[in-house]
């Protein structure tokens, strides 16, 4: 993820309260299990010090995946946006032309997306397929099971 991510202002929040967490208590607890492993003896053929330096690798690689997406991160206010058209956090509610079945989607960014709470990541064959199109729009999506139609039917915030 390298491109700009458009998020609420409380999304931002909680991942620059994450990457804080992150930070403090994530590093202090892996230093620990570094240390630990270390009095354990013979570093060479010490499993558990392998496993903590590893650890710590992914961690800092977390790290800095986060700050890049909080680097890249816009926000977008609700009053802010155009419901002339999809674009990210609309809410859109459309219809599956093949079996008629209405559904309401929010699209968001990747790190906001989830599917549970009816939130679609923008960068997804649906999200992508929907962006850009105004109420009574047909929209062919690419999905990896093959091509589906949909009719946007609102557009809200």
């Amino acid at each position: 993820m390298s491109g700009v991510n458009y998020v609420t202002k409380e999304t931002l929040d909680q991942m620059r309260d994450e990457l804080t967490q992150l930070k403090t208590k994530g590093r202090a607890e892996i230093a620990r299990a570094i240390s630990e492993a270390r009095e354990k003896g013979d570093l060479k053929e010490n499993a558990e010090y392998d496993a903590a330096k590893e650890a710590q690798g992914l961690h800092e690689a977390k790290i800095a995946v986060l700050e890049n997406v909080i680097a890249n991160a816009r926000v977008v206010e609700a009053d802010s946006i155009d419901t002339s058209k999809v674009s990210v956090l609309c809410k859109v509610t459309i219809t599956n032309l093949a079996n008629k079945k209405t559904m309401t989607y929010q699209l968001v960014s990747e790190k906001e997306a989830d599917l549970k709470q009816g939130k679609i990541s923008v960068t997804s064959p649906i999200g992508k397929g929907l962006l850009g199109k105004k109420v009574g729009d047909e929209a062919l999506v690419n999905a990896p099971n093959g091509s589906m139609k949909f009719k946007i039917e609102s557009i809200t915030v």
